[in-house]
């Protein structure tokens, strides 16, 4: 029952288990995909914000440079206004404005900042690949960089427009100092789990913001987007770790956010507990479901089990009675008392009839042997009037008689009816074959070497069959000596033989004699031919 309740709990915990697993399972997936989602989103602003402010930077160095170039201001007068711009706009540390005409004007605030340095550089963003157009208004062809000149890193802005004429702008550089990107890279509140860069192939690191060194939370190996993209790899200390980036510009102008692993352990944890909580308490739910059927039905069951096994001989155990016992369970053990009760009162009854049928059957049995002993006394006496054959009929008639008698006498030897010794019953019969049939010049003996028994059913068609066996040679051969043997074969089946010292003139046995071989189960093994009066195997069972 205990196994079948269990089973059952089983059976109703395990869906609920089952779905639990797959409920904290989903959750898990879909914060992680939310985590993903956000970090993607993190680095796609930080790279919007990257755009937005160089496109600013383009508007406003294009607006000059258009207003220089249409002024026709010499390269001497030019110089002065393009000083008075670096000096309004925080950042802008130097630009360069090329005419169509070929007017030159230089301004920097940086005096490691040369003319012919600006044309360096301009010289060199005109051979990358101008920035794609990122919507909106297409501002010509630009390029976007970073440079070191001397001492200092600056971020680059190039535009270049070949096809202008006349007083039109054919070319302008703007030079900015890096750290007005701070502003651009604002991490807020996620600067404690996050790490974000604008990186160049070419360059390096242009701007980072975050709580490490940018070399040491970059890739280890060095991965250009192509679009919104992320990844998980080795960084350059070792760590793996997250990383979402967006191209900003071409060839290789990209923002590159790296984010620690304090969310997704945050989601490991809850899915854990998500995962553990329910099963801890399924778990729980189970061990004091079967502390309570333990307690209220089990440990009851036992007691009246315990009672129903019992085989004491006087007084069978009744099953335990307690106050805290279950109703159902006290009916139950007062229903199994009542049915021991009533069971002890019956085999009371029993016993008392047992054992008045065993003294009837004990007196029986004493009095038919009391009564085979007064006729053969009383057939010993007659056979004292008679001669010849008819004392030998009479002497024949004694030893049957005796048989019964002594059969009777040894399976009540103890007051009991119970199986009787082989060679104790037959040397009582071949002793009774001597007195009474055998002449003086006869003999008869006996080498039994067996312990084995047999019933008193049994064992009185034996003892008729030897007498009869050694009357009938007895009669009719003179000074005959007869042996009788029996042996054991194996450890159920005994050997019963009669032989004689000579051959004997056999005659066929009487009808009767089959009939005692059925009521012995005894098979014979050898017929009466020449000295052999017969063998026959009887098996036993002790």
């Amino acid at each position: 029952m205990r196994g079948r309740l269990l089973a059952l709990l089983i059976a109703i915990a395990l869906p609920i288990g089952c779905v639990t697993a797959l409920a904290a399972a989903t959750a898990y997936r879909t914060i992680t995909n939310a985590i993903a989602s956000s970090q993607i989103a993190a680095a796609d602003d930080f790279a919007l914000r990257t755009r937005i402010w160089y496109r600013g930077a383009l508007r406003a160095l294009l607006s000059f440079g258009t207003t220089v170039a249409e002024s026709g201001l010499s390269p001497a007068q030019c110089g002065p206004a393009g000083m008075k711009m670096l000096g309004q706009v925080r950042g802008f540390s130097a630009v360069m404005i090329r005419s169509a005409d070929g007017r030159l004007c230089t301004a920097a605030l940086d005096p490691d900042v040369s003319e012919q340095t600006l044309e360096r550089t301009a010289r060199r963003l005109r051979e990358l690949p101008s920035v794609v157009p990122w919507g909106g208004i297409d501002l010509g062809k630009a390029h976007y960089d970073q440079v070191e000149i001397g001492s200092h890193r600056y971020l680059t802005v190039h535009a270049d427009n070949p096809e202008a004429t006349g007083n039109g702008l054919r070319e302008a550089l703007l030079l900015v100092d890096p750290e007005v990107l701070e502003s651009v890279f604002d991490l807020g509140q996620s600067g404690d789990d996050m790490d974000v860069a604008l990186v160049s192939r070419d360059s390096g690191v242009v701007a980072s913001r975050g709580g490490k060194a940018p070399e040491s939370w970059l890739p280890r190996e060095a991965h250009l987007p192509q679009g919104l993209e992320r990844w998980r790899a080795p960084s350059r200390d070792g760590q793996d770790r997250a990383y979402a980036a967006r191209k900003v510009a071409e060839p290789a102008f990209y923002v590159i956010a790296t984010f620690d692993d304090s969310r997704e352990q945050a989601a490991r944890i809850q899915f854990a507990v998500l995962l553990l909580a329910p099963l801890a308490t399924l778990t729980l739910l189970c061990l004091v479901y079967l502390r309570a059927i333990d307690r209220h039905c089990a440990r009851w069951l036992r007691s009246i089990e315990a009672a129903a096994r019992s085989r004491a001989s006087s007084k069978r155990a009744r099953a335990a009675l307690a106050d805290d016992m279950p109703s159902d369970m006290r009916s139950v053990a007062e229903a199994f008392n009542a049915m021991v009760d009533e069971q002890e009162v019956r085999q009371r009854r029993l016993q008392t009839a047992l054992d008045d049928n065993r003294f009837l059957v004990r007196e029986l049995h004493h009095r038919v042997k009391n009564s085979l002993q007064v006729v053969q006394s009383y057939i010993g006496l007659s056979k004292r009037d008679y001669r010849d054959e008819a004392r030998l009929a009479l002497a024949d008639a004694e030893c049957r008689v005796h048989v019964l008698s002594a059969a009777y006498r040894f399976t009540l030897a103890d007051g009991e009816m119970q199986p009787v010794r082989v060679d104790l019953f037959l040397e009582d019969v071949v002793s009774m074959i001597s007195n009474l049939i055998r002449r003086r010049d006869q003999w008869i003996s006996s080498r039994i070497e067996t312990a084995a028994t047999l019933s008193v059913d049994r064992i009185i068609p034996l003892g008729f069959l030897v007498a009869d066996v050694a009357s009938r040679v007895l009669r009719r051969t003179p000074g005959a000596r007869i042996t009788l043997s029996v042996v054991d074969l194996d450890e159920a089946t005994i050997e019963v033989a009669l032989e004689a010292d000579r051959p004997i003139a056999h005659q066929e046995p009487p009808r009767l004699f089959a009939g005692l071989l059925t009521q012995i189960e005894a098979v014979q093994t050898g017929k009466a031919e020449g000295s052999g009066l017969g063998r026959w195997r009887v098996r036993h069972h002790g």
